[in-house]
């Protein structure tokens, strides 16, 4: 491994402690605001936090780069429209997580939450996409650890245990969509346009299905500052940074870690705790996750394969 692997591995590291302590920022938010509330004002934030960054790079670029004013007109339009699909398809995942997240656990969010990496690859199917064993492997895993995590007296389950569930396919559903934009336009300027959309829509159902007090807001300040600078703003940027040089199996192990960082942030801050069974239940979707994520041997082979022939 090289310094810059390890180096891009530490900062993915990082990056997910701050989104699986953020799980611990959305229950205390829960506490104080409603879920549009809250996502309303922490999306907000989110999406001005980006723009020094965006602004920092545009300016970069314009330097090397000069571009036709039609061509500059013509991704304006196409990320505006990008950002909105995928600020439309964010505000659903977000607002039933959230929603979710004030009758779970920390811990169970996050691990209920990550199962949207092993749902991925099974909705790529629909786009023609490929998977593997592995994938399959996974999916039977991930099915016998979320019965052993949620499912309890026969089979029932919470009500922030399903929304958390259903947010997972709406995440998943997410991250396609992302997949194929960022392959035309500048990511950074799709997220602070979805974060954007995800804000405006949130806030004008909070202002019609919901009270907002300035106690509810100063009580949850930090959750809200937290959810919004640390976990989009400086997350974003630490993951976008870090897989330039990280190999995308290992960027994609190391973010699932997400998932006990949560367990962990609701034991430390809020006392939370699981049973056996839950902590069994965990145990499966992490190996899930990770298993998910790994290629088989001749899939590599195949790979490396293409890129001595690329060479």
């Amino acid at each position: 491994m090289t310094k810059k692997e390890l180096k891009a591995n530490v900062l993915l590291l990082l990056t997910a402690a701050i989104w699986g302590f953020s799980f611990v920022a959305q229950r205390v938010g829960s506490e104080h605001l409603g879920a549009f509330t809250f996502n309303g004002i922490r999306f907000a934030i989110g999406s001005i936090s980006l723009l020094p960054l965006i602004l920092f790079l545009s300016r970069k670029k314009a330097k090397n780069v000069q571009e036709d004013v039609n061509t500059i007109e013509a991704d304006r339009k196409e990320t505006f429209k990008a950002g909105l699909i995928a600020g439309i398809v964010l505000f659903i995942a977000a607002a039933l997580q959230q929603i979710g997240m004030a009758s779970t656990t920390a811990g169970k969010g996050g691990f209920i939450t990550g199962i949207y990496m092993v749902i991925v690859p099974v909705l790529g199917l629909f786009l023609k996409q490929k998977t593997n064993k592995n994938t399959w492997i996974g999916i039977v895993l991930a099915i016998i650890g979320l019965y052993l995590l949620t499912i309890t007296d026969g089979l029932s389950i919470g009500k922030g245990d399903l929304l958390v569930l259903m947010s997972s396919f709406l995440w998943a559903t997410h991250i396609l969509i992302i997949d194929n934009f960022t392959k035309k336009i500048d990511p950074l300027k799709l997220s602070s346009i979805q974060f954007a959309t995800c804000s405006i829509l949130s806030l004008v159902v909070a202002l019609g299905f919901e009270t907002i007090t300035a106690a509810g807001i100063k009580g949850a300040l930090m959750a809200i500052l937290y959810g919004g600078l640390l976990s989009v703003g400086v997350a974003y940027t630490l993951q976008v940074v870090a897989q330039k040089d990280a190999k995308p199996t290992h960027a994609a192990i190391l973010l699932s870690m997400e998932s006990v960082f949560g367990v962990i942030g609701g034991a430390l801050f809020l006392e939370e705790s699981l049973n056996g069974r839950g902590l069994i239940g965990c145990v499966l979707i992490f190996v899930a996750i990770i298993i998910s994520q790994i290629k088989p041997a001749d899939e590599l082979k195949s790979v490396n394969e293409e890129t001595v022939t690329i060479k």
